[in-house]
């Protein structure tokens, strides 16, 4: 008994030899496991804080902007949502807020601005997030929207409706290129200044 003993007790030494490689292995396998997962956690976290931190920006956004970004921000809001598709929604959001920021677009489009009568078609033009101008061209009249604490506000600016329409001309290709004086507000201030 005593080989079979010795026998039984070489062939476990070799198997433990044969497998201490694999053991190692599978041993460091779960520790990477373990640091991803952690890591994986952390990053969400991150992600769901910059979520939050989205949905309270969207008031802000330009209306076409944030009419445009509906779906992402239906996505983010969805409370099921997993890791990997609230990272895509939140990179499509911060993506086209960086596109649109760093444009000037121009188009019809319809608002509803705080002491008119309902949603109305007019002509817009923003500067990327900082500002854009609504203007009606029938009646001649223009507001400034702009980004502030309670979300975007129109503010009416009349006096600026021969500017405006005539900073549109020159988007549109229909005018000369010139420096135009329009108002605009910088940095949520009260107070109004002439930027070209």
């Amino acid at each position: 008994m005593t080989e079979h003993a010795r026998t039984a007790e070489e062939k476990r030494d070799l198997l433990k030899a044969q497998t201490a490689k694999d053991r190692d292995e599978i041993e460091a396998a779960q520790v990477r496991n373990k640091e991803t997962s952690e890591g994986l956690q952390v990053a969400d976290a991150r992600l769901k804080v910059l979520k939050d931190q989205l949905i309270q920006l969207r008031p802000s956004l330009p209306p076409r902007l944030s009419a445009a970004l509906e779906l992402a921000y239906r996505s983010l809001a969805a409370t099921d949502l997993g890791p990997s598709d609230r990272m895509q929604a939140t990179m499509t959001v911060l993506n086209r807020c960086v596109q649109f920021n760093r444009t000037v677009t121009c188009d019809d489009e319809v608002l509803s601005i705080e002491g008119e009568p309902g949603p109305r078609s007019f002509e817009v033009i923003y500067w990327g997030l900082s500002h854009g101008y609504a203007l009606d061209r029938t009646a001649k009249r223009v507001w400034l929207g702009s980004p502030e604490p309670k979300g975007w506000q129109w503010e009416p600016h009349p006096e600026a409706a021969p500017r405006v329409i005539e900073l549109i001309a020159v988007y549109k290709d229909k005018a000369e290129p010139e420096f135009i004086p329009v108002p605009a507000r910088l940095a949520h201030s009260s107070t109004q200044a002439n930027n070209q």
